[in-house]
Parts: C-alpha cells; structure tokens; sequence
C-alpha cells in the first residue's frame, strides 16, 4: 500500500548543546516523516533523543541544522498564518495526565478553551455540543464528567481527556511522549486501543514515543531505534524487529520478554554491553538498507 504525502518531515535534523568546543548531540542527522493514517514509533532508552525530538517537532526547540517541513514546506521560513496553522494542525499528548491538566478548572473548561482559541465562529451552544461530543469521541461520560475536577479523575480517565484535549482543534499530527507510562498496567491497553481508533478514523499521523517496545508493537506500522540522539535503525515495525540488524537494536530487544524466542539468542550480546553502547554513540553517517523498509546505520 502506497503511503499518501507527509504532513511533517525532520530533514537532517540536529541539536546540539555545551560548548563550541565540546559539543553535545542531542539530535544528529534525524531524518523521518510522518503520514496520514499511520503511526510511527520512535524508541529508545531515557536519554537517548526522543524527547529531544518531539520538542523540535514542537517548536520548543530550534534546529542548529537541517530543517522542518510541513507539508512540504520549510516552517523555518513560515509566516505567522503559517505558524498559527501549524500549531493547530500539530498536538501533543504528555506522559503525566496529571500535570497537563489545570486542577483548578473543570473537565469542560479544559475543553472548552481550545475551542474558544481556534474555533472563534462557533456558538457557546456549538462549543458545549462539541465538548460533549469530544468526551463521547474518547469514550467518556459527559454528563458525569464535564463538571468534574482533574482530581476526581483516574489516571486513565485524565489521559482519555488529554486525547480529547488534542482532538478539540482538529489537528492532523499527534505526538504522544510516553502516554501509558505512567498509568496501571490495566487501563493502558484502553489508551491504546483509543490511539489506534483516532488513527484509523480521522486519519491523524501519531508519532508515538516509548522505551516500551511491547506497546510500540501493538500501534504503530513502522518503528525507528534511538541511541544517542541517532536514529539507528528504522523501517516497518515486523521487519525491524523480526530481523533486527543494529546491535544496539538487539541490545534492546534482549531486555523485552518474548515467549517466541530464546534467551540464548537474545543474550549472546549482554557481556558487550558497553562496547555497543560507546560503539554505536559514535556519529554513524553511512546508511544500509537491509530490505525494502529496512535501514541502518551500521557502527562504525
């Protein structure tokens, strides 16, 4: 099946920190895009760049090289039209449900007020129909929650309203930074389940961002490995992880459970574990393609 364009492209990304004369990468060389309709996971140990990444996408962070594109265009060189466009086309969904959430405010107030921000023409009966429908959209309650406190809320029931939160402005790309990490084992398959309906049924592009490879598995198409602020690995999600070729990739798949495969196989490489590491934190620019949405970086 043929990919329709990107909505958001890294092009040669990098960021970098400290000092002229001992620079630290926190992005090197990322290049990667993001399509309607499908999820891309990005993966990777605490440290390793992804963050980093998802606050460039977020503007939080300028890129020291390469570039954004957004629908194929530089955002670098954009006009504020532009800019409002893209902040209303690109949203978010943080790790803490909690956090992101005012605990002063209502559960319709927090989505009432992107509606209110974005969506100027509409009535204050549309914009209640619409919060109504939001909640109803992410599996919710309304007449037993508009009036509620984030306080009052589980932790799957906050996430649920941070999704709908994101949703309130209509916008093509969600970036989700870790958004089942923090909340219990039983309600995580829920938010799951309810980012691969979004996916399907409004055609968002998620960029989903986890150290959980079991969880990426289960969202998204295609997967690429993070270490050291370099993507080293990437391509469809089975063929990477059914045949992974980095060892860093295998590094980290050794830390995964799977009853389908020998811990004979998956650990041949844990007495080299810091050679992997220093190895594949050096700049790797060369890039292999293993298959036909399969690449690497290979260690230098």
């Amino acid at each position: 099946m043929t990919k329709a364009a990107p909505i958001l492209a890294l092009d040669k990304v990098s960021k970098i920190f400290g000092r002229a004369d001992n620079p630290l990468y926190a992005a090197r060389d990322v290049s990667f895009a993001l399509h309607p309709g499908r999820t891309l996971a990005m993966v990777g140990e605490s440290g390793s760049g992804k963050t980093t990444a998802a606050r460039l996408i977020m503007r939080e962070y300028t890129p020291d090289a390469g570039q954004l594109l957004f629908r194929g265009a530089p955002l670098g060189k954009a006009d504020s039209k532009a800019l409002k466009a893209y902040r209303s086309s690109v949203q978010m969904v943080f790790q803490d449900p909690f956090s992101s959430l005012n605990p002063a405010h209502t559960i319709h107030y927090h989505l009432d007020r992107p509606l209110r921000l974005h969506q100027r023409k509409l009535s204050h009966a549309q914009r209640h129909a619409a919060v109504e429908e939001l909640l109803t959209r992410v599996k919710l309650d309304p007449a037993q929650l508009m009036g509620k406190f984030p306080h009052e809320l589980s932790g799957g029931q906050r996430q649920r309203i941070s999704i709908a939160r994101a949703l309130a402005v209509n916008p093509q790309v969600i970036v989700a930074d870790e958004p089942t990490s923090m909340l219990d084992v039983s309600v995580r398959l829920g938010i799951l389940n309810l980012l691969n309906d979004m996916k399907r049924q409004l055609g968002l592009a998620l960029l989903y961002i986890t150290h959980d490879i079991a969880t990426a598995r289960y969202v998204a198409e295609d997967i690429m490995v993070m270490y050291a602020g370099q993507i080293v690995e990437w391509g469809d999600m089975e063929a990477v992880l059914g045949d992974p070729q980095h060892p860093y990739t295998r590094l980290l798949l050794s830390a995964v459970p799977d009853p389908d495969r020998r811990f004979s196989e998956a650990g041949e490489e844990l007495n080299q574990i810091e050679t992997i590491r220093r190895q594949s934190a050096l700049p790797q620019p060369e890039i292999r393609q293993i298959a036909e949405n399969h690449f690497i970086r290979p260690m230098p």
